[in-house]
């Protein structure tokens, strides 16, 4: 399972607004790469595939392929807008390691 926070839930909900975009799903995923080994993937789509896993949580519709999934069971995606940085934060629990920025993680 992953939580989408108020807060995330509200900023995913204006940039849809906000940009007119016309996607039904919001796509989370892992890909390698980043200072840490694997990097957090972010986006908006409209289609869901084969392999997709549909989670919905607190009103926002997630894509997630089998293969991300497995690595963020237990994530909540939360969004800052503090002092220390803005942006989409994934808290995820599976993490051994992750880099200064947040962006990247390894297991």
């Amino acid at each position: 399972m992953i939580t989408i926070s108020d807060s995330a839930k509200q900023r995913l909900l204006d940039l849809l607004d906000k940009d007119n975009i016309t996607k039904s799903f919001v796509r989370v995923g892992v890909e390698s790469g980043g200072c840490s080994g694997l990097s957090y993937k972010l986006d908006f789509d409209n289609k869901k595939h084969q392999d997709d896993e549909m989670i919905e949580n607190n009103g926002i519709k997630l894509l997630v392929n089998k293969k991300s999934f497995l690595y963020l069971i237990g994530t909540t995606l939360e969004f800052s807008d503090g002092l220390n940085g803005k942006g989409f934060v994934f808290n995820n629990p599976n993490a051994n390691r992750t880099c200064g920025c947040g962006e990247s993680f390894s297991l």
